[in-house]
């Protein structure tokens, strides 16, 4: 009797499986980045907490944290060799990726890549592949900073919340095109606002219109932020956008099912079944 492990082809992929220790881990992580974003808008100005100088502790503490949560997913048993391998390939081509348009007018085609992958390979695999790939275009750039950790914590999000996306088993063709266009659109923005509110609150000296002022009402200051988002980042984000709505709709389609067939072939958490030989 031998133990065949036979993929399914008719049942989505998902290589990284999100255990209870990685759910935790991605819970709190989660929550400490979005009060990470978000402190100085809420701190008391006399706290010292909205100080400039303060933030970068902050935004080295995200590192670890963003560590703990690929040592838990595979503590869970979630990364097998083939599931670290096709990591480690789609990472090596999103950092190649991002500097070909080398930032210019928000160009970056690694956006499309991770969101056809966060498709197929689930939520999981999504969240580790986009900060694994933040942090190797990081050092491949040379784009290593404070922001580096938040980088990698945004795009994390940004890929997983392409697996949560509705209709995996589905959805297919030009229909699940459209959505993950549209997704990458809106996504694309959410990662420049995100990424803004990191950088605006260690500005100073701008415009009294835009400029961070700590201690304010939380109103009076996302009025300001808003303005700032619309004076300085508008055109690098609807760069982004339509480059990622463009390489999806263009390209999607065959990168899905070369995406879909490598994992099949991997046979990702195939099931085990046994046949009787002699």
């Amino acid at each position: 009797m031998t133990a065949n492990r036979r993929p399914d082809a008719s049942r989505p992929v998902r290589p990284v499986r999100i255990g209870p220790r990685a759910a935790a881990a991605l819970v709190l992580v989660t929550l400490i980045g979005i009060a990470a974003f978000g402190w100085p808008l809420l701190a008391d100005g006399g706290s010292g907490l909205a100080h400039s100088r303060d933030a970068p502790w902050l935004f080295a503490a995200l590192l670890p944290l963003l560590v703990a949560v690929v040592v838990a997913t595979i503590a869970d048993d979630g990364l097998d060799a083939k599931a670290v391998a096709m990591l480690g390939v789609l990472a090596a081509v999103g950092a190649a990726l991002r500097p070909l348009g080398a930032g210019t007018a928000g160009l970056e085609p690694m956006f499309f890549l991770m969101v056809l992958s966060g498709r197929v390979l689930g939520p999981g695999f999504g969240f580790v592949l986009g900060s694994v790939t933040m942090f190797a275009s990081a050092l491949l750039t040379g784009g290593v900073g404070p922001w580096m950790p938040f980088q990698m914590l945004a795009m994390g999000w940004f890929s997983l919340g392409a697996g949560l996306l509705p209709g995996p088993e589905r959805l297919r063709g030009r229909a699940e095109l459209l959505m993950l266009a549209a997704y990458g659109c809106a996504g694309s923005f959410a990662y420049g606002t995100v990424m803004n509110l990191q950088g605006w609150v260690l500005l100073q000296g701008m415009g009294q219109g835009v400029s961070f002022h700590p201690g304010d009402p939380l109103p009076a200051n996302l009025a300001r932020f808003a303005a700032y988002c619309l004076a300085t980042s508008l055109g690098w984000d609807l760069g982004r956008a339509a480059l990622t709505v463009v390489l999806t709709l263009a390209l999607g389609g065959t990168v899905l099912k070369a995406l879909r067939r490598a994992t099949r072939k991997a046979a990702f958490d195939a099931p085990v079944s046994f046949d009787s030989g002699d």
